[in-house]
């Protein structure tokens, strides 16, 4: 593989790997860290890369491995808020009474998210905020494209049910 090859296939999806990573670990510099070393481990296996199908998901599941590794070398707990990379600052806020219910509707998502179990919020994540087809996250996270679709839909009703109890009855 070239340089070439290397700069518009896998780089671009360097920010994805980050994301991913920060989700899993919780911490950015470790992040980097994983994120670097996926792109590394990528350059370095760059032979494999001619019989891929598909190069961003073979990325993603380096990164997971890799930071799954972390985790299990420094026995990290993994933190429970989204990550701050897929958060967006709030543009020209005019406002301020609309800008403070639109962060307290997202600080309830988020609460809803994080009291998922961890493989419905990595799927939930890949899908609704990285925007991976069902074939990408079933291999990057090997697992069968109908377990994704399943969890998927379990894990957005349990937020969607959260959500509506928080609504009516305050819970």
């Amino acid at each position: 593989m070239s340089l070439e090859l290397f700069l518009s296939q896998v780089v671009p999806v360097r920010t994805k790997l980050f994301r991913f990573a920060y989700r899993l670990l919780g911490d950015e510099e470790d992040a980097k860290d994983i994120t670097q070393d996926a792109l590394m481990k990528v350059w370095a296996m760059q032979g494999k890369m001619m019989e891929l199908q598909n190069l961003e998901a073979w990325c993603m599941r380096i990164t997971r491995n890799l930071a799954l590794d972390k985790i299990k070398s420094r026995k990290y707990r993994i933190a429970d808020t989204l990550d701050k990379a897929s958060e967006l600052p709030a543009l020209h806020q005019r406002n301020p009474h609309a800008a403070t219910e639109r962060n307290e509707v997202m600080n309830k998502v988020h609460a809803a998210i994080n009291g998922l179990p961890e493989k419905y919020r990595n799927i939930m994540q890949l899908r609704d905020m990285d925007g991976l087809s069902y074939q990408e996250i079933a291999e990057a996270l090997d697992i069968d494209v109908n377990e994704v679709k399943v969890n998927l839909h379990r894990a957005r009703k349990s937020v969607r049910e959260k959500l509506q109890n928080q609504q009516v009855y305050g819970l």
